[in-house]
């Protein structure tokens, strides 16, 4: 609301009004399929869903009627052939092979101390799953940087993980649940020492880290981010903090403390970007599904003097570089670690 509303008043797409429709859909998939019919019924031209599992229940309608159907996140399969749907976040996949070979490279001395334990506990829900299917295929193509100890899933809900904990005790890099204060915690107070890591949506939760007095806990966690951090400056993220502080003055800096919530502005901008490049391309009077779709498949972002972001016509998610992270429990913040972007790692 608060991209298109800067949009709209600053009129980056001559001749164009943007207006969001909203349908909550509750995390039903049952209403999938009636969200989707309602918002074509009101005039929808694009759709965009935060929720995972949505692109799974579209996809056919999705392809049959040329809809361009944003995501912000989803699994490959739903991207493969190449269709109309979009994602705009990261393939949890190639966030996982990032960070490990980062690790690898930059971080454990596997030549002197062998392959480094690495293992994981979570809810059992599918994202973390593929996740943790990841670090384990990484492991066994990599025998000599890493050994999968396993993966320790729990009931959805779960927030004591005394079990959890003892099993992965003698991890060298541990994958935390991403609400994962509980954990880290118990297992720090246990006197467990393995060094966490994540991804960007473990720092969707650090107001838990904040108001749980946490951050020694996770101090020298590393993580993979497609995008910069509050405390970093570029192209992107100024302008994420301009629309933040002018919409929300009095809450920006509980936002940004809050943690990564509203950098997801950064990924809406991918979509509102296609729309303004094909509005560019054929004029305002012609946009429709074919232009949008032509403007999508062509999308190339530069920041910061680097193709960040693209797609192409057998190309569905947009990432092309990472960042890597530390968390620091002297500034009770998240630091960039390396300053160059490392190149996306999209197989094991």
């Amino acid at each position: 609301h608060d991209l298109v509303r800067y949009y709209n008043e600053e009129g980056l797409i001559p001749g164009v009004q943007l207006k969001v429709i909203d349908y909550d859909g509750g995390y039903d998939p049952a209403k999938d399929v009636p969200g989707y019919e309602w918002l074509k019924e009101r005039g929808a031209d694009v759709i965009f869903t935060p929720v995972t599992s949505t692109p799974a229940s579209l996809r056919s309608r999705v392809e049959a009627d040329r809809m361009l159907l944003f995501c912000a996140s989803t699994q490959m399969k739903e991207l493969t052939p190449p269709g109309y749907i979009f994602d705009v976040g990261e393939i949890s996949q190639h966030a996982v092979y990032t960070l490990l070979d980062w690790i690898a490279e930059h971080d454990w001395d596997y030549t002197a101390r062998g392959p480094a334990r690495i293992g994981g506990a979570s809810w059992n829900e599918p994202n973390f799953v593929t996740m943790f299917d990841a670090i384990k295929a990484y492991a066994e193509a990599h025998p000599e940087r890493f050994e999968f100890v396993g993966a320790e899933l729990a009931p959805l809900g779960t927030f004591s993980w005394g079990p959890e904990a003892e099993a992965l005790k003698d991890c060298d890099y541990l994958w935390p649940p991403n609400v994962m204060a509980s954990f880290v915690r118990e297992y720090r107070s246990q006197g467990y020492r393995a060094t966490f890591i994540g991804v960007d949506v473990h720092t969707a939760f650090l107001r838990l880290i904040r108001d749980g007095n946490l951050w020694d806990e996770i101090d020298g966690m590393l993580f993979a981010r497609m995008s910069r951090w509050w405390n970093e400056e570029g192209e992107l993220i100024d302008l994420t903090r301009e629309i933040l502080h002018r919409y929300h003055p009095n809450d920006a800096e509980d936002i940004m403390l809050a943690g990564c919530g509203y950098l997801a502005l950064g990924n809406i901008n991918i979509m509102l970007e296609i729309i303004k490049n094909a509005a560019e391309a054929v004029g305002p009077e012609n946009l429709d599904s074919d232009a949008l779709y032509e403007a999508a498949v062509s999308y190339s972002c530069v920041i910061d003097g680097l193709e960040r972001y693209s797609y192409s016509e057998t190309k569905r998610y947009p990432c092309n570089y990472y960042g890597i992270y530390r968390a620091s429990a002297a500034q009770e913040d998240i630091v960039r670690l390396d300053p160059e972007w490392y190149p996306v790692i999209t197989e094991p």
